[in-house]
């Protein structure tokens, strides 16, 4: 059975399973995560070194199966179907190497940019979308819907605004349907040769709104803080917990003589962080919870004066404001029956207060 195998029956098996990921690893079965959860497809045999490599050769054009073969890794995007963009489903890709043997990790990327209701995103995003210039982050774990939001907020801006929309991606996930923006979206190695050269000359493409899809290192969070500095609308992600981790992460990634500088500037940048984890929800599906951090006059003092151990407290404190801590969103689903306590206990950082808050 295992020769008839073919990369378009497993894309297949994830779209019709509704999967987010397909895993594809010599000595194990094809394995979707769906829901969050990692399922086997037990209809398939274990693939062979043999079989795995195939099916991973099926993905790449002749440039990338050279790039893969010299750098032993690489990250593209695959539109599966007919057309430029694929009609069946696109998917995010990173085929790697482990004991000597090629694999593969494919994250389905939804063909439609869903609304922010739709994805049950917290409101402020519509004022995030609504912003002319700052800096907006959006952090936590891989997996775990930074990139989507991002997307939403900006497919708003797209469909509501006429502004000129620039995105630095690796690869491209989300194609934008047209609306009254013009949209550049250029992919690292396909459109520039490399984030330092996407970042350089970025403010001499006319910009309103940029998109950086990761800040990798202190030159490309360097590079993004002056984006927004110089009066544009500025997103990106970062792999953290917590807004206050998130500063600190930013701050923590340049040398010891640089951080004062980073601190003013971030101060003055910074709009807001949005912290999120999907949570498995009672009816099977994932939910959104959220922390939100507006950048008040409260917030931009404590980050200039490295006090941002604060900033939990401030979120507590200032839902007026907008903001809003990860416990209280957990306890907010909690109590609308949406997740279960034990799930919600998982995620929270300040055992405490969610304590408090779920009464």
């Amino acid at each position: 059975m295992e020769q008839n195998i073919s990369i378009q029956d497993l894309l297949n098996k994830t779209i019709e399973n509704h999967g987010s990921d397909l895993h594809i690893v010599a000595g194990f079965k094809p394995i979707i995560r769906i829901n969050g959860a990692l399922r086997q497809v037990d209809s398939y045999p274990e693939l062979s070194k043999e079989l795995t490599e195939k099916l991973i050769l099926e993905l790449l054009n002749e440039q990338q199966k050279e790039m893969f073969a010299a750098n032993r890794n690489i990250d593209f995007s695959y539109s599966y179907g007919s057309g430029n963009y694929g009609d069946k489903g696109r998917f995010r890709i990173n085929a790697y190497f482990q004991r000597d043997t090629a694999a593969a990790s494919l994250r389905l990327l939804p063909a439609i940019v869903k609304t922010i209701e739709e994805l049950g995103l917290p409101n402020i995003c519509h004022t995030f979308a609504s912003f002319k210039q700052g800096f907006v982050l959006v952090t936590g774990p891989t997996g775990h819907g930074k990139t989507t939001t991002i997307a939403s907020i900006v497919n708003e801006i797209n469909m509501t605004r006429s502004e000129h929309i620039i995105t630095i991606e690796d690869p491209i996930e989300y194609v934008y349907s047209k609306g009254k923006s013009i949209i550049s979206q250029r992919e690292i190695g396909q459109d520039t040769h490399s984030w330092s050269e996407a970042l350089k000359s970025i403010l001499r493409e006319d910009p309103n709104v940029v998109v950086i899809g990761e800040m990798r290192d202190p030159e490309s969070i360097a590079s993004t803080i002056t984006i927004a500095e110089t009066g544009h609308l500025v997103f990106s992600t970062l792999h953290t917990n917590s807004a206050s981790q998130s500063i600190d992460r930013i701050i923590d990634s340049f040398p010891q003589g640089q951080q004062n500088q980073v601190r003013m500037q971030l101060s003055s940048a910074l709009a807001g962080v949005i912290s999120q984890r999907l949570i498995p929800s009672i009816n099977g599906n994932r939910i959104v919870a959220s922390e939100i951090m507006i950048a008040t006059n409260a917030i931009k003092s404590n980050i200039r004066e490295a006090k941002t151990h604060l900033i939990d407290s401030i979120i507590e404190t200032s839902t007026d404001a907008g903001m809003n801590s990860m416990e209280s969103s957990l306890a907010i689903l909690v109590k609308k029956g949406m997740i279960t306590l034990e799930t919600a206990k998982s995620y929270v950082r300040r055992q405490d207060l969610f304590d408090r808050l779920i009464g």
